[in-house]
């Protein structure tokens, strides 16, 4: 009754505001609206009290810190930015690439921008706008404007950081001055990132300071109040119970995907439906153990890994990185044992690719034995990174559970069984009842409509149906009338249609008004989501032109791309538009947050 009256009613609210008000308020339960009410009425007459005498000096030139994030951790170091700056006294403003108004730029003085890069070193999909804007003719004259850059990435990628590179080279073009130099940071990235936030804002303070007004500002009696973020994070994991894992797939298939269920009782963690939860795991024992043997290193040697001091066992067993392979670690590792050929392979940088791509680093180890200490072999290594995954649940309907949709990632290489250390664990070495390590990671770039009468398309094959899961027992839960389509793929029906009697379920409850099946394998010509947008081009378009809002979720390398070319085609086929004004219809919709990916 609430959000009915809320719509009809005078408001000092915009309608974009009364729909993400709605949206919330659809999300709690009596308990928890009675709790925000008397939050904001508190929060309300503090600011009455104390906005106006307090109020802040407006500075003409603020600082302007643009993050494009693609799993959230160039978000958190944009975050610290801004509260480090803030603490200093400075005018800040925050805000997501996706967010930003690219005509804003002549108007800035001072930017730092922390971005990641993903892929073949592409932008992350919140800066892909603005990062394609930098490059055309459209882009302003930044004569004066300061600068710094913070890059993310991932060494054992080719195109390392490309994106922030991509991002200082093009300012500076447009007549930008770099400020601070750029840091091109890997994954353990945390004490580095550190520094580099201390020496960007030393050299940003004495000049946006000096460029301050000395114009008090109104008070915003309309400001957002953030909610509590949860004590649990990246850095201070949840010690959750692992209670369900269950095989998804039949026995004879290709695949083994398992149906992962955690518990957060005991937690403060909350997420959404297109948020990941990021999961420590445990390297393998006897492959620890084998390693141990063949360096010939004393299981209880003492090592120190960051501040904390621990058994070399133990040390490889849970902080640090054993399976996904990085130049990094030969470059390092062959220094410090002196091998000859691993010393080639560094100085021919795709030669050692072609080496690590069928490698985990156990393999490195096993196949170039030495003579090494156990601290050494520390220093060798980086530090465990959490695996992050799409949430296939909501808490509307789950309430303090979360649940994962994991492939098991399995290979045959060298004469035995390899297997991805995140999937490997959870799959098939942790026991129902163990203590997993967990943090949610929220994702504000592949979120449902605000408005729940609004169709969505959604494209999911493989693991990827794990976000839309969660996508459809929230609109189940809120009863959202809009439509909802599925497209979803897999090699054999019998044996990989995940989720089956659950999507069956929403197809006769008219949840799902429409699903569209792709079996590569059932016949004899290969069948893909793809083909099935291609067959069903025309109400495709009908449902984007009436307002539905897209979704795709899976492998960013082959499908994403093969599902992009897809949508233009039948753009093309069946509306007036040519390729050009097709690619220019899906980047309006990216704009409008219509067209969203969750990719990898």
């Amino acid at each position: 009754m609430l959000v009915n009256l809320l719509s009809a009613a005078a408001s000092p609210l915009t309608q974009e505001q009364i729909q993400k008000l709605q949206g919330l308020v659809a999300e709690l339960n009596p308990i928890q609206q009675a709790w925000v009410s008397g939050y904001l009425a508190a929060s309300a007459n503090s600011a009455a009290v104390a906005g106006i005498a307090t109020a802040p000096t407006v500075e003409s030139a603020p600082l302007t810190i643009l993050y494009g994030s693609q799993t959230g951790n160039a978000k958190g170091v944009a975050n610290k930015l801004k509260e480090q700056a803030q603490a200093r006294g400075l005018s800040v403003q925050l805000v997501n690439m996706a967010d930003y108004k690219p005509a804003n730029l002549k108007k800035e003085k001072f930017i730092a921008i922390v971005v990641s890069t993903y892929g073949e070193g592409e932008p992350p999909e919140p800066a892909e706008a603005l990062h394609g804007f930098l490059a055309s003719k459209k882009a302003p004259k930044l004569d004066g404007v300061k600068i710094a850059v913070l890059g993310l990435g991932d060494t054992s990628y080719e195109f390392f950081c490309q994106t922030a590179k991509d991002f200082e080279t093009r300012l500076t073009a447009l007549g930008a001055d770099v400020l601070h130099a750029r840091a091109d940071l890997d994954v353990d990235y945390d004490a580095q990132a550190a520094t580099w936030l201390t020496g960007a804002l030393d050299a940003f303070e004495p000049l946006v300071k000096a460029q301050a007004a000395a114009t008090p500002a109104a008070a915003n009696p309309f400001a957002v109040v953030s909610a509590p973020a949860s004590q649990y994070n990246k850095q201070n994991p949840f010690a959750a119970e692992l209670s369900v894992v269950q095989k998804i797939t039949g026995r004879d298939s290709t695949k083994d995907v398992r149906h992962i269920e955690i518990s957060l009782e005991g937690s403060d963690i909350t997420y959404l439906p297109g948020d990941a939860l990021g999961v420590y795991f445990l390297n393998d024992e006897a492959r620890v153990d084998e390693v141990l043997a063949l360096l010939n290193l004393d299981a209880d040697a003492q090592v120190k890994v960051g501040e904390e001091t621990l058994s070399i066992r133990t040390a490889l067993i849970e902080k640090l990185e054993l399976t996904q392979s990085y130049p990094g670690f030969v470059e390092k590792y062959a220094e410090v044992t002196a091998n000859a050929a691993l010393q080639a392979l560094v100085a021919d940088k795709a030669a050692l690719r072609e080496y690590l791509n069928e490698r985990q680093i156990y393999d490195v180890i096993k196949q170039n034995t030495a003579t090494i200490d156990a601290q050494t072999l520390v220093d060798c290594l980086r530090k465990l990174q959490a695996r992050l995954y799409s949430i296939a649940s909501s808490q509307a309907e789950v309430e303090e559970e979360v649940h994962l949709t994991v492939g098991l990632v399995e290979f045959d290489a060298f004469g035995e069984k390899h297997h991805g250390g995140c999937s490997g664990y959870l799959a098939l070495r942790a026991e129902e009842g163990a203590k997993v390590k967990v943090f949610s990671e929220h994702n504000d770039n592949f979120r449902l409509p605000q408005n729940d009468d609004t169709p969505v398309i959604m494209i999911g094959p493989g693991t990827g149906i794990a976000p839309f899961r969660a996508f459809l027992q929230e609109r189940d839960a809120r009863g959202a009338a809009g439509e909802n389509w599925l497209f979803f793929g897999n090699p054999h029906f019998t044996q990989d249609f995940l989720y089956q009697v659950e999507i069956q379920g929403y197809v006769k409850s008219g949840l799902l008004t429409k699903v569209d099946l792709a079996f590569s394998r059932d016949q004899a010509q290969k069948v893909y989501v793809q083909d099935r947008i291609r067959e069903k081009g025309a109400e495709v378009v009908a449902w984007l032109e009436k307002g539905a809002h897209l979704y795709i979720c899976g492998d960013a390398n082959r499908m994403a791309k093969d599902v992009h070319q897809a949508l233009v085609d039948v753009l093309v086929a069946h509306s007036s538009r040519d390729a050009e004004q097709a690619e220019e219809y899906l980047k309006e919709l990216r704009a409008a947050h219509r067209y969203q990916k969750d990719v990898y």
